[in-house]
This record gives C-alpha cells, sequence and structure tokens, in this order.
C-alpha cells in the first residue's frame, strides 16, 4: 500500500473527481478518498447538468481540459438550450442525464487516468506539521501522506438530514456523514456555518398520468457540451411539467407544525433560489400554483425526480398532498424529499488559488464553500487540482480574472464576498457576460490550458482551425454583396427597409430578426461559399457580426478595470495604519486581505474614495 502521494483529495463529488483528474493529468500522483466508491460523481440532486450561467462553467471547465463535459455528453438523455429568444450572452446549454450512467463514466474515466489512486475510507483528522498540512488520518487509522490535500466534503460534514419531526446523520439518503474534521478546523481558527439544502420525492412514472402534463422534449437539433468528439444525441427522454394547486397547498400547510424548517430545528440557510415547497407556498402565497419539471431518471429506470418539489415535511403529508398534482393521482413514491443540514467555511478564508490562508497545502472546493450545484463545485476542484499541483512543484498560480470566464467570476466572488446563502451562478453576476459566452468557452480557454498541459495538441489544434473558419465566414459577410431581388422577399417577412441597391451582406445580418443561415439561403454567393462550414463556426460568427458593437464596448470596459487588477497589494499591509480609511474599510480589508486593488474594490462596503487611498499608498 503506497502511502506517500503529491496531492490527497478527500470526497469524490463533482468537486473531487475534477481535482483528482487535473492534478494527475498534469502529472501529480494523486490519492482520491471516498467514504463509498460506488457513489462516486453521484448526482446527489437533480439528474441534470448545465442550466443558466451553469451551462457555461460547464463548457469552461471542458476547455481547461476537465472531465465534466464529457461525461454530460456521455450520459444525456436531453438536450436543450436555455435562453434561445434571448440574447446569445444568455444562451445556455443543460442536459438532462442517465444518473447511474453519469456516475459510472466518471469512475471509468478516474480509473483510466493515470496516476489516480483510490481509497474507501472516512478521513477523520488533517496531518499538520509547522501550520501546513502534509496528510490525512482515516476512521480505520491509515495515514497517508502528501504535499497537498484538496477537501471536497460536500454536504457531508457533520450531515443532518431531516423529515418532519425525525433528524438522524447523513451526508445524503443512504451515507453516513463525514465527522470531526470541522472540529479540528475550528480549533485552527476557521470560521464555520452551517447550510442546508433539501431535494425532493423519488416517484415510480410508471404509476404517473403524462396525459395530464405538458411535454417539454429536448431541442430538435441537441447539441452538446463537449468541444471534444463526443456524440450527439439521436434520440431523446421527454420531461413534463405539471403544477401544484390550492388544494395541494392546504394539504402541505397541515404539516407545518411540524416543519424543521418552521419550527427552527434547521438553523442553516438554504438557496435563495430553490426552495422548499413549503418555503414557495408561504413566500408566496399569492400564487395559487407552482410549477413542477417532472425529470426521468435515466434511459431505462422509472425512477422520477419531481423537481420544484422539494420538502422536509412528513412523508404521510408529502405522499396526500403529491395525490393532488395532475397527473400524480395515483403515484407511487419511492422516497420522500428531506433536507440536509452541513457545515461550510466562510470562503473569504481563502487565496483565489483556494488554497487557504490558514494552513498552507490545504485548499478547499465545492459546497464546504458555500456554494450549490454541481457544476460550481466541479469548476473549483478543476482549479483546486491546477493549482495544488503548480504549487508543490513551485510554479506560478493559475488564475482566471472576471473578463476571461465565469470560473474567474465564482472564485473572485468567493474569496471576495464570502456568502451567508448557498452561492449559485447566474449570468447576471458576471459583468462581462457577452465576452464569456458559451459558444466561445473554447476559444477563451483551450490555449491557456494547453499552456499549462491539460489540453492536448489535437484540442488546440481545433480550436485554432475554428477561429480561422469563424473569420473565413465574416469576410466571406464582408466582401459579398446582396441583391435587392434575392433578398427583398425575406426582409419583407420581418418587417424590415427593403433593399434599393446591392449592399454588403454583413450589413444585411445585423438588421433586427435577420438569421445567417435564414439569409444564406436566399443567396446564392453566400450559400455557395459557406455551405462547408459547420453550424458552430456559422452561429459564432453570426454573434460577432451582429453583437460587434457591445463585444468591443465591452472589451473596453474590461481592459480599463483590469489595470486595477494588476495593481498588487502586498501581503503585509495593515491597513489599520491608513488614517484616511473608513472604519468599514479598514475592518474588511484585513479580513479579506485582498490580492489586487480591483479584488479591494468589489468588497462589499470599500468606497471609491477608499480605493483613492489605497492608490496614493501604492504610489499610484
Amino acid at each position: 500500500m503506497n502511502n506517500s502521494y503529491d496531492i490527497i483529495v478527500v470526497g469524490a463529488g463533482h468537486a473531487g473527481c475534477e481535482a483528482a483528474a487535473a492534478a494527475a493529468n498534469l502529472g501529480s500522483k494523486v490519492l482520491l478518498i471516498t467514504m463509498n466508491l460506488n457513489a462516486i460523481a453521484q448526482m446527489s440532486c437533480n439528474p441534470a447538468m448545465g442550466g443558466v450561467a451553469k451551462g457555461q462553467i460547464v463548457r469552461e471547465i471542458d476547455a481547461l481540459g476537465g472531465y465534466s463535459g464529457i461525461v454530460s455528453d456521455k450520459s444525456a438523455i436531453q438536450f436543450k438550450m436555455l435562453n434561445k429568444s434571448k440574447g446569445p450572452a444568455m444562451w445556455s446549454p443543460r442536459t438532462q442525464n442517465d444518473r447511474m450512467v453519469f456516475s459510472n463514466e466518471w469512475r471509468m474515466m478516474l480509473e483510466q487516468t493515470e496516476n489516480v489512486d483510490f481509497w474507501q475510507d472516512m478521513v477523520v483528522e488533517l496531518i499538520l506539521e509547522g501550520g501546513k498540512c502534509v496528510g490525512v488520518k482515516t476512521q480505520i487509522g491509515v495515514e497517508f501522506k502528501a504535499k497537498s490535500v484538496i477537501l471536497t466534503n460536500g454536504t457531508f460534514l457533520n450531515g443532518l438530514i431531516h423529515i418532519g419531526e425525525k433528524q438522524f446523520g447523513g451526508g445524503r439518503a443512504g451515507d453516513r456523514p463525514s465527522i470531526g474534521l470541522t472540529e479540528q478546523l475550528v480549533s485552527l481558527g476557521f470560521e464555520s456555518g452551517r447550510m442546508k439544502t433539501g431535494t425532493p420525492p423519488r416517484v415510480d412514472g410508471r404509476s404517473l398520468d403524462y396525459s395530464k402534463m405538458e411535454e417539454q422534449p429536448g431541442d430538435d437539433k441537441p447539441s452538446k457540451f463537449s468541444f471534444s468528439n463526443t456524440s450527439i444525441l439521436t434520440k431523446q427522454r421527454s420531461c413534463h411539467i405539471t403544477y401544484t394547486n390550492d388544494d395541494v397547498h392546504d394539504i402541505l400547510r397541515t404539516g407545518f407544525e411540524k416543519s424543521p424548517m418552521f419550527q427552527g430545528r434547521i438553523q442553516g440557510l438554504g438557496p435563495r433560489y430553490c426552495p422548499s415547497i413549503e418555503d414557495k407556498i408561504v413566500r408566496f402565497s399569492e400564487r395559487n400554483r407552482h410549477q413542477l419539471f417532472i425529470e426521468p431518471e435515466g434511459w431505462e429506470t422509472c425512477e422520477i425526480y419531481v423537481n420544484g418539489f422539494s420538502t422536509s415535511l412528513p412523508e404521510d403529508v408529502q405522499y396526500k398532498a403529491m395525490h393532488l398534482i395532475p397527473g400524480f393521482e395515483k403515484a407511487k413514491m419511492f422516497r420522500p424529499g428531506y433536507a440536509i443540514e452541513y457545515d461550510f467555511f466562510q470562503p473569504t478564508q481563502l487565496n483565489i488559488t483556494l488554497e487557504t490562508k490558514g494552513v498552507e497545502g490545504l485548499y478547499f472546493a465545492g459546497q464546504i464553500n458555500g456554494t450549490t450545484g454541481y457544476e460550481e463545485a466541479a469548476g473549483q476542484g478543476l482549479m483546486a487540482g491546477i493549482n495544488a499541483h503548480l504549487k508543490i512543484n513551485n510554479e506560478e498560480p493559475f488564475i482566471l480574472k472576471r473578463n476571461e470566464a465565469y470560473i474567474g467570476v465564482l472564485l473572485d466572488d468567493l474569496i471576495t464576498k464570502g456568502t451567508t446563502e448557498p452561492y449559485r451562478m447566474f449570468t447576471s453576476r458576471a459583468e462581462y457576460r457577452i465576452l464569456l459566452r458559451q459558444d466561445n468557452a473554447d476559444i477563451r480557454l483551450t490555449e491557456r490550458s494547453f499552456n499549462l498541459g491539460l489540453a492536448s495538441k489535437d484540442r488546440l489544434d481545433k480550436v485554432l482551425s475554428k477561429q480561422s473558419d469563424i473569420e473565413s465566414v465574416i469576410k466571406s459577410f464582408e466582401r459579398t454583396s446582396v441583391d435587392p431581388k434575392e433578398v427583398n422577399e425575406y426582409l419583407s417577412t420581418y418587417s424590415s427597409s427593403p433593399l434599393k441597391q446591392k449592399v454588403k451582406a454583413s450589413s444585411v445580418l445585423t438588421r433586427p430578426n435577420v438569421k445567417i443561415t435564414e439569409l444564406m439561403s436566399y443567396s446564392e454567393d453566400l450559400n455557395n461559399s459557406l455551405n462547408s462550414f459547420s453550424e458552430e463556426v456559422i452561429e459564432s460568427a453570426e454573434i460577432l457580426m451582429k453583437y460587434d458593437g457591445y463585444i468591443s464596448r465591452e472589451k473596453d470596459v474590461a481592459d480599463k478595470m483590469m489595470r486595477l487588477e494588476n495593481i498588487k497589494l502586498h501581503d503585509n499591509i495593515d491597513f489599520s495604519k491608513l488614517s484616511s480609511l473608513s472604519a468599514e474599510a479598514v475592518e474588511k480589508l484585513n479580513k479579506v486581505k485582498p490580492n489586487t486593488l480591483g479584488q479591494a474594490s468589489r468588497i462589499s462596503g470599500i468606497s471609491a474614495s477608499d480605493i483613492s487611498v489605497l492608490m496614493v499608498h501604492m504610489g499610484r
């Protein structure tokens, strides 16, 4: 048995898996420790990946050489591009996945990754030497040594499950909680807190009446997450929509007196944007119905995930209320919904690399940092794995800025602002979202990943070829003229002014509602010159031409803001000695210890005048 590694990853959820894969692929010898090898990368909540802003993160992970996009494609049972009616900055890919295939694919990919070893056990203690983390001790007393340790404990740290008045320890249904690590970390000076999340009942799909629901099929032309050669779906499973009603709400209210949330037994804060059904009934009392998204758990299984019905009410109340939902009159429950409380640590205690400020060589990634969602966890795991490897090899850290990736926004938000509720990503959190589109994640990040040693040469060549093709499409539009006789009929369908003479195709494309593929079908010259290019390339070129002004303006704003990012703040600044700073600024700057002036400017409570004081101090 090998007891010495470069990096130990504790926990094999989405964060842990990406951390292990990234570090191993960079050349580190990695040990992945999990309490249950049969639950690697388990989808503990809904069987889906991506969604608004989360889909962008999955594509960024893929562009950086991570596995989440590949596994999502291999296990997908449905694909949808969300927000297509809005601008391209809002387009967000999402897959419905086969839960069992997803977990199995992740395990197979990790087993086929050189440098990854596995150990099934519970880590109960960190081994410290001189303020540095040098290993872990497990429940059965085995000690493993390492140069760095990455904790990705998910909802397992002192996990407590609630169903009505019943409470029992668990990291999720059927799994034990992780005991011991929180207490040790608190004794080392770490600030911990409690959060809660919930999950809905699972039901037997054979007992549902889908004729009373609205079918939600996948896209007619499905795409995929990975920029690699994963397959596109040729068949898909539909989801369905149904709604609660006043009768359902009345039954649910009968359980409020036994609700752990309303009776104060749950202390942790739950996710704002994914509240339980009982929380929705109280917070939105004016609504007489709430939407439920009925999601199949896989290709073959009859198990159904009732998205939107998350609850910790007594199981008999859940069961009675469910039977009043249209289509659920004869529903059979596989297991009830429940809430789970768990420990997390304020992420302001981390550096941008996700290494803790208090203990060298110790990294946190995923829900331990107060985030929610598979995608946010996976992105953190990837970055922790990369940076842990770079540090032990005395290389410069790998940092993504806010104008480079949603992952950069995520990490900066966490370490700068902290969180008091489970953090989830939205497009609105990214001020440069026109630059951070899902279609250009490979162009933004693959070269940087290649330079690290993660992305392959084939990946880089594919991106360079894509860039060249996009430029060719744009040049064709700039040099090709369209004839009024060809396109005026098409323009009239959108009440767009007819052409009076030949004009460049690029100017016609910028008109509202005009679509590149439709315009090509009306212009023989365009169609002949562009029909050999892929849909992906055509779409990317269209976005760049249509939104050129907005993209250029956002790049200018980003460049100006990045000047502040380039002004480094010394590690040893005692902000309390800068008398011109406000008292609030001194307190928060000393707590967060920002690395750059840009990061300092984003701390809540730091004013423009405080930034001016810091600039003067830095000699600017």
